[in-house]
């Protein structure tokens, strides 16, 4: 008994008789056990600032015994009758709830009415920070509070039986008004705060002040009990408070702690009135997207502003309240007598949300208010969020379990069965196939914010489809393909059915100069010829892997060197195309992207419909497809950067050596300032080049995206090296992703141009603008 969490032995002016309870449940209650002979042990919650709560248990049967207060109460309040009710109809509807088993109002028993429920199993946070867990889960368990909130609310009073349980029309007025004569009953200093916010609210009621959705009336996270290791509701709560009234009263309560005074944050610490940290994930914006995508409304909430308010007049009510009962002697919180303290400052910060117009918890645009999201990408963004937090970070183990088994095998190219699974639910949210602006309606700068966040993990572009080399060549085939290319190829390659790889580097020449290939393309005929060999082609050992596209020589002696060569679409079953090896990049083969191939083209032959834009088109299509594509893996990075800086404050935090925390050695705090310095810088310049993208087009932009492609990688492989030194000799191992990341970004000094070839262009631009200002000739 004395391990049931958050109970302690039952309070004496909450004692009952407990001979007389067992024998009433030994006759009412079906399945109590009447042996072992031991008498049935009853602990009291700690929670319950109304109606007192009970543990029972007995001959290994759990139950939750809820009650009325004894002593005077006040009016119209802890009818528990109507939490039985509420309860029996939703646990049939198949909503989380306890299940009620037996409801008695014979207060002879044990002085009160009282009602009885199964014990649920499962995690209840009382601090809303959730410190127990990191932020990817308390993201997660968050947004499930949130949709089930949403699935409440999508309940008919009438299907679930209740018809009556509210008082009709009228929900907002009322609510105002019980709480105004609650606070009033109540109060025993005056509180001028309290009375302009009763007065705000009254006058400034919602036009559409007739919803009548079922709502709980006190939902928050210490409410509901969470399943043991998964991040699902298994109960929600408490619902003396419940009844028909508008839904937006109760997400307003249930996010409230968004703007939560400061002054009261350390206040009854490690309850849900106080907190140790700033919620920072998931976000304000984020948990009211999920509930109105659950719900199918738009994310322009009319009047938010009341429902803060009055939940916040709501919230000091009860507390005064609470304190209230505290004086009269059957208050059933330890700690009552403290609420007196908070009743102020909760009016004071309901005054202040009524005159808000708009609403953030960051007070800052995702894009840091230099460069505008568009409302679409915002509302993608904040989707890939969310299914990032709820989906993707959770699979991470299983998904790296699943290639280290299998890394001495040929399985190894395979792809696991999760990951397919989480691109088939990624596919029918509509997050698929984001990069391509004519495709999903967004533009380079919304795709870079997103494509950050998909960085984050190693794997989530592919769950979006959004990955190399498919988004380059679903690019070029889009750009630049023919129509029967396009419905042969690329259709396919947006629908996931397929992957591809593209073949430009070669082993045999210095291919940071691209006119250096030899790998021929000869016409004979109705068909061309391809020879030669290629090498880092990337995605060619998915076995999924069905096409490549591949750049070569064409014969044309008069044509300038940047004319002679041509793209061309080869199936990977043409005969003559032989994969010679893998190619690990210091040491990983890279086997969920595919791994990076020798490939040789042995007499390959295609049709000439295969040609792409027409022969000695190769350079222009190249340009054409890694303005956009170059950016997109600077992108990515800069959320692996994030997701590098996390773990070296992580470590930072948990080790000391010499007798301090890391993160108090000078270095180290200098090291993490330099990081959040570098990727900021980065993230600006990214933007600013996506921007330019956007209204200018890839040609006018070929300096900022040469410019980008240089500093990014600079600047991420800098963050993840300050990542390892902090980790130290964990931080090269299996045990960090760090060593592995290093491996990827480092390649991107290499990969689409090494930096030195930038660094030219990018040299050759600036004095080519500044020529046109300069006296001396240039």
């Amino acid at each position: 008994m004395a391990g049931e969490p958050g109970s302690s032995e039952v309070r004496r002016r909450h004692r009952f008789d407990q001979g007389s309870l067992e024998r009433y449940l030994c006759g009412r209650l079906a399945g109590f056990p009447r042996q072992p002979a031991e008498p049935l042990a009853v602990r009291q919650y700690s929670s319950g600032q109304s109606n007192p709560t009970f543990y029972l248990q007995k001959g290994g049967q759990a139950y939750v015994l809820r009650k009325k207060p004894h002593g005077p109460l006040l009016p119209r309040a802890h009818k528990i009758d109507r939490e039985y009710r509420v309860q029996k109809a939703l646990f049939s509807a198949g909503f989380p709830v306890p299940e009620p088993l037996l409801y008695c109002s014979d207060v002879s028993i044990i002085g009160t009415e009282f009602y009885v429920m199964q014990h649920v199993q499962g995690r209840i946070f009382r601090d809303l920070s959730m410190h127990e867990v990191g932020p990817a889960e308390r993201s997660a368990l968050y947004i499930a509070m949130i949709e089930t909130l949403a699935l409440l609310h999508s309940f008919d009073l009438q299907s679930l039986g209740l018809q009556g349980y509210g008082r009709g029309p009228g929900y907002c007025r009322r609510q105002v008004s019980t709480w105004k004569r609650q606070y009033d009953a109540a109060a025993h200093t005056d509180i001028p705060a309290m009375n302009k916010l009763a007065e705000w609210l009254a006058n400034n009621l919602p036009p559409d002040d007739n919803e009548e959705s079922l709502i709980h009336g006190d939902f928050r996270i210490d409410n509901i009990i969470f399943h043991p290791t998964e991040a699902r509701v298994s109960a929600v709560l408490d619902w003396e408070l419940s009844t028909a009234g508008h839904p937006l009263a109760d997400l307003a309560y249930a996010t409230l702690f968004y703007f939560w005074p400061t002054s009261n944050k350390d206040f009854s610490q490690g309850t849900v009135l106080g907190f140790k940290d700033t919620i920072e994930t998931p976000s304000f914006e984020e948990l009211v997207a999920i509930y109105c995508r659950c719900q199918g409304v738009s994310t322009t909430l009319s009047n938010f502003n009341f429902f803060l308010a009055l939940s916040y007049f709501k919230m000091a009510a009860i507390s005064q309240g609470v304190y209230a009962r505290y004086l009269i002697g059957n208050a059933s919180a330890e700690n009552s007598p403290e609420f007196a303290k908070i009743v102020k400052p909760l009016a004071e910060r309901g005054l202040e949300l009524s005159k808000r117009s708009s609403f953030s918890s960051t007070h800052h645009s995702i894009s840091g208010g230099l460069f505008h999201q568009s409302r679409k990408g915002q509302e993608i963004l904040l989707k890939v969020k969310q299914f990032m937090k709820q989906h993707i970070y959770p699979a991470e183990k299983e998904i790296i379990k699943y290639y280290a088994g299998r890394a001495n095998t040929e399985e190894k190219w395979k792809k696991p069965p999760l990951l397919e699974r989480l691109k088939g639910m990624a596919k029918v949210e509509g997050l698929w196939n984001l990069f391509l602006p004519d495709v999903s309606g967004l533009s380079q700068l919304d795709y870079a914010l997103i494509a950050e966040e998909t960085g984050k993990c190693f794997f989530a572009p592919e769950v979006f489809n959004c990955h190399a080399p498919d988004t380059g060549n679903m690019e070029v085939l889009h750009m630049y393909g023919t129509e029967e290319q396009k419905k042969e190829w690329l259709e396919p390659l947006l629908e996931g059915k397929i992957s591809s790889c593209f073949c430009m580097t070669e082993p045999d020449v210095a291919s940071s100069d691209a006119t250096n290939m030899q790998c021929s393309i000869e016409r004979d005929g109705n068909s061309y010829v391809i020879n030669g060999k290629k090498w880092w082609s990337s995605g060619a050992g998915n076995p999924n892997c069905k096409v490549a596209i591949v750049m070569g020589k064409t014969k044309n002696s008069s044509a300038s060197r940047y004319e002679q060569h041509s793209m061309i679409i080869v199936p990977m079953d043409t005969p003559g195309l032989k994969l010679i090896r893998p190619l690990s990049v210091f040491g990983y083969l890279d086997e969920i992207h595919g791994g990076h191939f020798e490939i040789h083209f042995n007499d390959v032959r295609v049709p000439v419909s295969n040609i792409i834009l027409g022969e000695g088109r190769g350079f222009e299509i190249a340009q054409g497809r890694l303005g956009p594509g170059r950016i997109h893996h600077c992108m990515r990075s800069l959320g692996a950067a994030e997701t590098a800086l996390q773990i070296m404050c992580q470590r930072a935090a948990e080790r000391e050596t010499f007798g301090k925390k890391l993160y108090h050695h000078e270095v180290v705090a200098h090291w993490i300032a330099e990081c959040r310095l570098s990727i900021d810088q980065a993230r600006l310049l990214t933007l600013k080049t996506a921007s330019k993208l956007d209204m200018l087009g890839n040609r006018k932009a070929r300096k900022e995206v040469a410019m980008t492609k240089v500093a990014v990688p600079r600047a991420v492989l800098k963050v993840i090296d300050c990542a390892i030194q902090v980790c130290g000799g964990a931080g090269v191992s299996q045990d960090f992703p760090l060593a592995s990341m290093f491996a990827y970004i480092r390649t991107l000094r290499l990969a689409d141009g090494p930096d030195e070839v930038h660094l030219s262009t990018i040299a050759r631009w600036e004095l080519l603008d500044q020529s046109k200002q300069l006296t001396a000739k240039i």
